[in-house]
């Protein structure tokens, strides 16, 4: 394999993107987008018998309360955090003189400075930190949420053995906000589609732009750069590979060439505007004539995920689904994907079908107005190159409606 640094062609920006955008804006009704999103949380806490709930999680605190700031730093530092409790203010606990950020939320009751604990932020003092903080949380307990039960998404071993000292039990919020999350307003999917429509429009340029000769990294920069200069935020993994880097899956971008005729392959993952994940995946070939192997594998890969968007319908459970899936053949099981179908929204979601052999989710239902996503990866174990496809979907009334519109491959 060929290596070497190059830096990425320019690639001008089209200006009807802009109106469309603006278009999209006008389309949303943002106080009723993140009223739903909100009241959905509070009824999952109710459900649950719980009164309140403390999120870290940059993207559970944007769904709260549609609030924003440094979300990848804060996916690693407990530094930013809110309190929703189902009776009582809401309260984002933000990061150092940031207050100002979110002073337009009206869900927002009121903006307190967080109190870290960490290391990094305080070193020999972490320990005084943590006790201010656990004196937060025993006041808010004492107005918000007496039965000293709590839910919290992200905590460190330290704070969850200082609050059981005190007496409040720690329950976990993920499946609290994984459910509340599951079922898309109108809004929501206003939201999505915008987002889809800039992980498609980089899709295009990469397509239009690939060649023999260029890195991997020069191909997926252009999806970054698209994503950001459409108002799009990050991109959560940078799963690319060509040739032999495609098999097994899951290489992400280097600084290989790519050459002609070879199969290149990858996953957007990418959370565009307002937060939405879109999340496809494409495999193209390089020179765009498909050799016959080419062709049989990525055949499989539209047969298996056609065949899957077949079955799904709301009210299937899915262990049905399981028991009906497309079979993989026994020479590419070894390379199987993760799943077969996840979940999609602020970023990939609740439930999470895997084959049938590796066990997990299986005691759900597929609902309208989920947004879910069928994957496939076909590549047979020892061989060269594999195919990656993925598609985006709304459960409608009576089956899958496709939301990801980038044509796949005619071969």
């Amino acid at each position: 394999m060929k290596f070497k640094r190059k830096i990425a062609p320019e690639i001008k920006p089209k200006q009807n993107f802009i109106s469309k955008k603006r278009l999209r804006e006008d389309q949303i009704n943002f106080d009723k987008l993140r009223s739903y999103r909100l009241d959905r949380v509070k009824k999952e806490l109710q459900k649950n018998n719980l009164e309140a709930c403390i999120l870290f999680d940059p993207v559970n605190v944007r769904y709260a309360l549609d609030t924003v700031n440094m979300s990848v730093y804060n996916m690693h530092n407990l530094t930013r955090y809110c309190f929703v409790p189902v009776n009582g203010p809401n309260i984002l606990y933000e990061y150092f003189n940031c207050e100002i950020l979110s002073k337009h939320l009206n869900l927002i009751d009121e903006i307190r400075p967080a109190i870290t604990w960490d290391y990094f932020s305080n070193g020999d003092q972490a320990n005084l930190q943590l006790l201010k903080w656990i004196n937060e949380v025993k006041d808010l307990s004492k107005n918000y949420f007496k039965s000293k039960k709590i839910a919290i998404d992200v905590l460190n071993g330290p704070a969850v053995a200082a609050l059981n000292k005190e007496g409040i039990e720690v329950v976990d919020a993920k499946f609290i906000l994984e459910q509340a999350r599951v079922i898309k307003s109108p809004d929501e999917l206003t939201c999505m589609k915008a987002a889809i429509e800039v992980a498609e429009k980089g899709v295009s340029k990469m397509r239009s732009d690939l060649k023999a000769g260029m890195t991997e990294d020069e191909l997926w920069s252009i999806l970054h750069k698209t994503n950001i200069e459409n108002g799009g935020e990050w991109i959560e993994c940078r799963i690319l590979s060509s040739g032999e880097r495609t098999n097994p899956w899951m290489q992400e971008s280097s600084n290989k060439v790519m050459q002609q005729g070879e199969i290149v392959a990858f996953d957007t993952d990418m959370v565009g505007p307002y937060g939405y994940c879109a999340d496809i995946s494409r495999t193209f070939v390089v020179g765009n004539k498909f050799d016959d192997n080419q062709k049989k594998i990525y055949a499989m890969a539209r047969d298996q995920i056609d065949h899957n968007y077949r079955l799904i319908k709301p009210g299937m459970s899915f262990k049905e689904f399981i028991n009906k899936s497309w079979v993989l053949p026994e020479e590419y099981y070894g390379n199987r994907y993760s799943c077969m179908v996840h979940g999609i929204g602020l970023c990939d979601e609740w439930p999470q079908i895997r084959y049938p052999t590796d066990g997990g989710e299986e005691g759900g239902t597929f609902e309208k107005n989920m947004t879910i996503t069928l994957e496939s990866y076909i590549g047979k174990v020892g061989d060269k190159e594999g195919v990656k496809l993925e598609q985006q979907y709304l459960i409608g009334e009576n089956g899958l409606e496709l939301m990801s519109h980038h044509p796949l491959e005619d071969i």
